[in-house]
């Protein structure tokens, strides 16, 4: 005997702009995003006393890295995905057009941000590492807030920038009108 879940349905959201809804949500990204990346990385770094760009068990590649390519990944698909719930349930004033495939998109479109942003944050730690000396030691609070504010600005990027793409795909609906039989009379003579 095999049990069925039912399939659960999307939370009703109150109708509102594209823009505000937009917001909202990168309220809701960033906050978390930057306590949560600065704490980590200040409770890392701060064992040892100093940190490194690359070497060392505690490295700032270490946190970087995998936050500069999963960030952007998650946000992406997460933010794609709700302003497509919001549209099919006519919450924003925009429709996504059906011939769109939204987890196409979603994936192809995530996969390329977190690869752009990787090799970018990459390359600005080579450059650092390479512009200072190989004995430098990296303050551990400094490099933990550098790490939470590019977690709040990757948190922000990624909540616009996916949108941003997707504006293409957007149309407005027609408003149903309806018209009284008395109107409808009146028009067809």
């Amino acid at each position: 005997m095999k049990f069925k879940f039912p399939t659960p349905r999307p939370k009703k959201i109150a109708k509102t702009t594209l823009s505000r809804f937009l917001r909202k949500r990168m309220i809701y990204y960033v906050v978390p995003n930057i306590l949560f990346n600065t704490l980590v990385a200040y409770a890392s770094f701060q064992e040892i006393g100093f940190t490194h760009f690359f070497e060392g068990p505690q490295s700032l590649a270490r946190l970087t890295l995998p936050m500069a390519i999963f960030l952007p990944l998650i946000l992406t698909v997460d933010i794609i995905k709700r302003v497509a719930v919001a549209a099919d349930q006519g919450a924003i004033e925009y429709r996504i057009a059906d011939e769109l495939n939204k987890n196409k998109f979603m994936a192809r479109l995530g996969i390329l941000h977190a690869v752009v942003t990787g090799l970018l944050i990459l390359s600005f730690l080579l450059f650092a590492q390479f512009s200072l000396s190989k004995y430098y030691k990296l303050d551990p609070l400094a490099m933990a807030i550098l790490d939470g504010v590019l977690a709040g600005i990757l948190s922000v990027l990624f909540t616009y920038l996916p949108i941003w793409k997707l504006k293409k795909h957007f149309y407005k609906p027609e408003p149903d009108v309806k018209v009284s039989s008395n109107e409808q009379d009146s028009i067809l003579q």
